[in-house]
Formats: structure tokens, sequence, C-alpha cells
């Protein structure tokens, strides 16, 4: 489900998902997970790009210059001599989350509790580039669960949002993202994710209309089958907490 809201105009909705997938170690069987999973061509492929440390430092500034000389701008005034390294330094870590993988990020932190009912981190602020302007979008992300006897820590769901934001995304991919992660790493009963943001491909150029926000979510497991469900998960992240 996708809602776009806007005051004085309606957007259309698309779908993109990616799939994550385990792959197996040939020395034990042990479940391991890709360092740069989900990653899409036009078609649904991985598409056949280089990592970050292939593309050095300088095409990085160069390519920068370009830019400024095409907008009309003198890379070698004053104000612009550092610019191209600012940009370069900001845009890889912007994109960090290319070179961060799911085995590392969670670092062991699933444990067995035993625990069957929901849980729910909720107002996760995240920050990423829109991948047809490369401007950025921003908003929070509402994660949740119900275990399969295994919980991860808290922080983790955190993390692996920030993990997938941290690339050149659409808020569609990204919330689908998200949930397959957390299921991929858990097995739980269900997944639910929520995503509301605002993007500047859409305030700054374009529609220019400040104020609209887009709503994704992706449901897994009993989260889609259970209405019941997942109307609770809905009614948990509508109210306001009452502290902080």
């Amino acid at each position: 489900m996708t809602i776009a809201s806007s005051t004085d105009s309606n957007g259309s909705n698309s779908t993109s998902t990616d799939s994550m997938k385990l792959s197996e170690t040939a020395e034990n069987n042990t479940p391991r997970i890709p360092i740069r999973p989900d990653r899409n061509s036009s078609h649904g492929q991985e598409s056949n790009v280089p990592v970050p440390s292939e593309v050095g430092q300088e095409e990085m500034m160069e390519a920068v210059r370009t830019l400024l000389l095409g907008v009309g701008e003198d890379p070698e005034r004053e104000g612009l001599l550092k610019t191209p390294k600012r940009v370069a330094e900001a845009m890889r870590f912007l994109t960090s989350g290319y070179t961060q993988s799911l085995e590392e990020l969670l670092n062991g932190a699933i444990f067995d509790e035993g625990h069957n009912e929901m849980v729910l981190v909720r107002d996760i602020s995240v920050f990423s580039m829109c991948e047809h302007h490369m401007l950025p979008f921003m908003g929070r992300v509402h994660v949740a669960y119900i275990p399969n006897q295994k919980v991860v820590g808290l922080s983790k769901l955190a993390r692996i949002s920030e993990m997938y934001s941290r690339r050149l995304q659409v808020q569609e991919r990204l919330t689908r993202q998200i949930a397959e992660a957390v299921q991929t790493i858990l097995e739980p009963k269900g997944v639910a994710v929520v995503m509301e943001a605002s993007h500047m491909c859409m305030t700054m150029r374009g529609v220019q209309k400040p104020g609209a926000w887009t709503v994704t979510s992706a449901m897994l497991g009993v989260f889609q089958d259970e209405q019941k469900t997942r109307e609770e998960f809905l009614n948990l992240i509508r109210h306001q907490p009452a502290f902080f």
C-alpha cells in the first residue's frame, strides 16, 4: 500500500520490491548475508556497478567540477575551491549503506527470549536520497514484528533502517527492504513497516509542493493476513507518545 498525501495535487502510486536472499558458505552451511543486497537494475536484476572503492576520490571531485561549470560557476573562485572535495566526502557518507551488510550490522544481537507478542520501534528518523534526482528525502519509519521466539536488539531495527536509507533509493523499495531484512534475520510470524517522508524533489523542483508527505507500507506474514493484527499496529503508530 502506498499513499501520497498533498493538499492540492494527486500523486500516482508505484511499487518496487527487492528480495533479500541468504547465501550459504561452503564450509559449514552457515547462513550468510550478501555484502550489498537489493541493488536493482531497470528490470529487477542486480546491477553490474563498481564498488565505491573502485571510483577514486579525484574522479568524484572532477565530476563535481564539471557540474559546477555546467551550471555556470567558476570552480576556481575562493568559495568553491574546496567544494568538490566536500561534495565527494558527503556523497561517500550519504551512500555508506552500500558498503554495509546485515551480518556485520547485527553482530550476533539475536536472542531466544520466547517472546511472541508484537515488538514495535516507532518514529525512527531516516534520511535518504532519491535515485531519480539525487535530492534528499527524509522522514520517519515505524518497524514492528511478531517474534517466533527470537528477538533482535532494539537498536538494530534503527540501524537496519539507516543502512538501507543510506543508498540511492525510492521510498517504496526502501520500505520493502527494511521489512524483508527483518523477515530474513528473525523469521518472525510477521513484519510491518510504515514510512512517512517528505521529498525535496517534490518540494524544491518539479511540482513544487511543500508540505506534501508520502506514506508507504510493507506488510508480511500475519500483518498481511490478519486484519486485527494489522489494525493493532496502525493504531499504535497513530497516537502520539506521552513522553519526551
